[in-house]
C-alpha cells in the first residue's frame, strides 16, 4: 500500500497509539516523573511529602522551601528545555528529511556553546546575568547555522537537505575544536566550560528559569505553527514548489526557528546531546510523519526524556557519588543516545518507513 508522507496508516489492529492516546500517556508519565524528580535530592522526600509541598500544604515548613526553592525550578527547566530540544529536532528532521538530524549534528548547539563560553571567559565574571544567556546563545547558533546554510546553497536552487547535514557536521567539528582550545587556554574556568560542553541541570534555579520561559513562550508556538509547511516540504521540493510553497524561503524560516529553539535550551542547560534525536524518533513510531501530530508529541516526549534522564543522574549521584561532583544529565543522554544513534544508522531507516 502506498502511503503519502505525512499521512498515518489507519490500521486499528497494528497496535499503534493514536495521537490523543500518545499525548495523554506522555503527559501522565511526565506528571509522575516530575513528582519523583522533586522527591530526589540530598534530603529525600516521600511522594506524599512532595505532593503536599507542591500544593503548598507541606508536612514541615522546610519541605516547602526545599521543593519550591531548589527542586521545582530544576524540574521545570528540564521539562521546558526538553520541549525545546524535541521540537527543534523534529523540525530539523522534517525539513532535512533525515531521521538522523538533530541540533548537535547540524552545528547549532556547538555555535551556541562557543559564544556562551567566549562571553564567560573573556568578560568580567558577573557582568552577564543569566537572563542574557538566551540572546548570546541565539547569536552563536544563528551565525553558525547561517554559515552552514550558506555553504549548502547552490546557484538558482534551494539548499540541499543532505548537504545541510554534511556541512553541519563539519562546522560542528570545527567549532568543537575551538571549544577545546578555550578549555586548554583557561584551566581556571574548567568547570564552567565543561558544564556547557556536556550539558547539566546542576545548580539551576528560578534565576535561570527567568532567562528561558519568556523566550520559549514565543518560540514554541512559532515552531508548532510550522507543521503545515513542514508537511509540504516533506513531500519533496518539486511537489512543494508546485503547491505554491517558496521552498528556499520556507526551509530557511523553519531552519531559523529550529535554531532559535535549540539555542534557547542550550543557553540554560548546555549542549545536552542526542535528546533531540530520540524524542522525535519515538514520536514518529507512534503517529507517523504528519507534523501536526509529530511536532507536539515530540515536544512532550523529549521533555519527559530529559526530566527522566536528570532524575536518573541524581539517583546515580546519590548512589555512587556526591553532590560536589554531581553527574551531569548530558552524560546520561549520551549514554542513551549514542547506542540509539548507532541503531538508527545500522537500520538505515528512511523517513517514510513505519
Amino acid at each position: 500500500m502506498t502511503v503519502l508522507p505525512g499521512r498515518r496508516i489507519q490500521n486499528p489492529q497494528s497496535g499503534q497509539l493514536t495521537f490523543a492516546q500518545g499525548m495523554t500517556a506522555v503527559i501522565l508519565a511526565l506528571g509522575v516523573v516530575f513528582v519523583l524528580h522533586v522527591c530526589v535530592g540530598s534530603g529525600t522526600l516521600s511522594p506524599s511529602e512532595a505532593v503536599a509541598a507542591l500544593v503548598n500544604h507541606p508536612f514541615q515548613a522546610v519541605h516547602g522551601r526545599i521543593v519550591w526553592e531548589l527542586r521545582v525550578p530544576r524540574a521545570a527547566i528540564a521539562t521546558l528545555a526538553g520541549s525545546l530540544f524535541g521540537l527543534s529536532g523534529a523540525m530539523l528532521q522534517a525539513i532535512i528529511r533525515n531521521p538522523l538530524a538533530e541540533p548537535s549534528l547540524t552545528g547549532v548547539t556547538s555555535g551556541a556553546v562557543l559564544f556562551l563560553i567566549l562571553s564567560l571567559t573573556f568578560l568580567p565574571l558577573g557582568l552577564i546575568p543569566p537572563v542574557w544567556f538566551p540572546a548570546i546563545a541565539l547569536l552563536g547558533g544563528c551565525l553558525t547555522s547561517s554559515l552552514v546554510y550558506f555553504l549548502s546553497r547552490q546557484p538558482n536552487r534551494p539548499s540541499d537537505p543532505l548537504q545541510l547535514v554534511l556541512n553541519g557536521a563539519v562546522v560542528a567539528a570545527i567549532v568543537q575544536s575551538c571549544n577545546s582550545l578555550l578549555l586548554l587556554r583557561d584551566e581556571e574556568s574548567l568547570g564552567t566550560i565543561l558544564f556547557w560542553l556536556v550539558g547539566s541541570l546542576n545548580g539551576r534555579t528560578w534565576v535561570h528559569w527567568q532567562g528561558i520561559w519568556a523566550v520559549a513562550l514565543i518560540a514554541l508556538p512559532c515552531g508548532l505553527a510550522c507543521a503545515r509547511v513542514a508537511n509540504l516540504l516533506h513531500l519533496g521540493d518539486d511537489v512543494a514548489a508546485g503547491l505554491g510553497v517558496p521552498v528556499g524561503q520556507a526551509r530557511a524560516t523553519l531552519f531559523f526557528i529550529a535554531v532559535w529553539l535549540s539555542a534557547t535550551a542550550v543557553s540554560v542547560v548546555g549542549a545536552v546531546g542526542f535528546i533531540g534525536l530520540i524524542g522525535p524518533h519515538l514520536a514518529r513510531q507512534w503517529v507517523g510523519n504528519d507534523a501536526r501530530r509529530l511536532f507536539p508529541l515530540s515536544t512532550a516526549i523529549t521533555a519527559l526524556l530529559l526530566l527522566g534522564s536528570d532524575l536518573f543522574a541524581q539517583v546515580l549521584t546519590l548512589t555512587f557519588g556526591n553532590h560536589e561532583a554531581a553527574l551531569p544529565v548530558g552524560a546520561v543522554t549520551a549514554l542513551l543516545g549514542a547506542p540509539f544513534f548507532l541503531y538508527l544508522v545500522l537500520r538505515k531507516t528512511p523517513m517514510g518507513s513505519r
